[in-house]
């Protein structure tokens, strides 16, 4: 028996874009898990089976990425874009309040959309990103982000993760780092490995600048969470989420939960104990 559907649904402005739905109890409140800049739906299959059946999860490969369609034109590889497809999804599948697991990317997406409408959320989860991304952990992620030319084996696909998040995953043994970068990559007709994400999603982050204001926005985005239960992840290595805007998102957020996961820089896998721990006791607490 399948443990998820594959669906497909249309963007307003045409793209063909997909989603997994894991199956679970229709009286519960769902989890939608939004994934990082060049990575896909995949990454949240162990989560999912985690907390299946106990609660139905939807997990969407942004567009660009995995199995949605590539968009020809890199400008739209924007957190807004996103936003306005999670808005097509929910109307797809006829939800109007979930749960969501945002990692990095997905998770400013999270806030963006409570911005807009916080009664979406009945909880959220912020992996290791907070309104602001330290600028250490944003030039690093520009210097590499559709960079990697295409690898010619399987082995070369896992050289080019170590190079890229090794510094994150310190304690990965080799199987970890197998079974990561098969999460990364699928193979194309020739049974090379091939990047589940369009490279120019790499020329999106390289070219689109801020506007003048953007984290005081991304602040306020935030503080639409206020009466939102919320939990925040940071990997204790991370160069993307700062110690210094952890403290203040408490700080603005009396409420919130937190999480520090040791051995992990950006991002938290969410398969690790700690993180494993804090995710458990925040569903149980939720709707």
């Amino acid at each position: 028996m399948p443990i998820y559907s594959a669906h497909t649904y249309r963007s307003r402005d045409g793209l063909k874009l997909y989603y997994r739905d894991y199956p679970g109890d229709v009286k519960k409140m769902p989890v939608l898990c939004l994934h990082g800049l060049t990575r896909n739906c995949r990454d949240f299959e162990a989560l999912a089976l985690r907390i299946t059946p106990g609660r139905r999860v939807i997990t969407p490969d942004f567009r660009g990425r995995g199995r949605s369609q590539y968009d020809s034109m890199w400008m739209n590889y924007h957190p807004m874009t996103y936003v306005d497809d999670m808005w097509s999804l929910l109307r797809e599948i006829g939800v109007d309040r979930v749960i969501a697991v945002g990692t990095s990317l997905g998770g400013l997406v999270a806030m963006l959309m409570a911005a807009v409408r916080a009664q979406t959320f009945a909880g959220v989860v912020l992996n290791d990103i907070g309104p602001e991304v330290d600028p250490v952990g944003a030039a690093r992620i520009r210097s590499y982000a559709g960079r990697f030319p295409p690898p010619r084996s399987w082995d070369d696909a896992i050289e080019q993760m170590k190079m890229a998040f090794a510094a994150a995953l310190p304690d990965f043994t080799e199987q970890q780092w197998r079974e990561f970068v098969r999460l990364s990559y699928s193979e194309d007709s020739t049974g090379s490995p091939r990047l589940d994400a369009d490279l120019n999603i790499g020329e999106a982050v390289r070219m689109i600048q801020p506007p003048p204001g953007a984290a005081q926005g991304m602040w306020l985005a935030f503080h639409a969470l206020r009466e939102t239960p919320t939990l925040a992840i940071r990997g204790a290595l991370s160069d993307v989420l700062s110690v210094d805007v952890f403290e203040r998102m408490q700080r603005e957020n009396p409420n919130l939960q937190r999480a520090t996961i040791k051995n992990r820089g950006h991002v938290p896998q969410l398969d690790e104990p700690q993180s494993r721990a804090a995710l458990e006791q925040f569903l149980a607490e939720l709707p």
